[in-house]
């Protein structure tokens, strides 16, 4: 059953508070079927978008020629109205997970994607030619020395991808798969303030935790720059 479909809880105008802590505990159970699904979500569309986006950047990171249409395309696809982007996936893919999934991967796409160029581009030119004097190859280059070192720039991009797309999530409720976004629908229609807000704040706690999640990963991947710091 849709979180749509619920019941709504009676109330007056008078007792139509922003934050009910009655409100969560009668409804734990679908605040957290509905995070488990915007986690999830969110989850897969960033990894999926990684796993496009970082051989793209280092497709434009080799081919310079490349960087513009890469960058630009990208910025295209960001720049489509979600609305709109999921009429063009229906035909195609239905209205369902599948059409939200799509559609968080493309936009999350931009972020990783100029990020990890960013990080590329700043690793020296003489490692890389240290590198080559070893007799590494290209691809060898790219995996042993250059990768680890634009780490940072790649964690940058998908703690912004994460956090953008927690937010582009809730708009799934369009095709029935918006996670918390349903819950925030739910209470639009029905002008229940509570439920509104609870499913606002445990979305923003959603990408405060993955942020910080992220972040930790960084710099356990990248000691050298905390001993700098140091």
């Amino acid at each position: 059953m849709s979180l749509l479909d619920s019941p709504a809880l009676a109330y007056t105008s008078a007792t139509n508070p922003w934050f009910s802590w009655q409100y969560v505990q009668d409804n734990s159970a679908g605040l957290l079927a509905a995070l488990r699904e915007h986690a999830s979500l969110t989850a897969e569309a960033v990894v999926l978008a990684a796993i496009v986006a970082i051989p793209l950047a280092v497709l434009g990171h080799w081919y310079h020629r490349l960087t513009g249409p890469i960058l630009a395309f990208s910025g295209v696809l960001y720049t489509i109205p979600s609305l709109a982007l999921f009429a063009v996936l229906a035909p195609y893919v239905g209205i369902g997970r599948g059409t939200v999934l799509i559609g968080l991967v493309l936009y999350a796409l931009l972020m990783i994607i100029r990020n990890t160029l960013a990080g590329l581009n700043q690793v020296p030119a003489d490692v890389r030619e240290a590198a080559q004097g070893m007799g590494y190859s290209r691809l060898r280059g790219l995996v042993r020395i250059e990768l680890p070192l634009a780490l940072p720039g790649v964690i940058t991009g998908l703690r912004l991808a994460t956090v953008s797309t927690v937010a582009l999530t809730t708009v799934g409720v369009l095709v029935g798969h918006g996670g918390l976004g349903q819950l925030i629908s739910a209470g639009f229609h029905a002008n229940y303030r509570a439920e509104i807000t609870s499913a606002t704040v445990t979305a923003v706690l959603l990408a405060l935790v993955l942020d910080l999640v992220l972040a930790s990963i960084g710099r356990l991947l990248t000691p050298w720059l905390r001993r700098r710091s140091g």
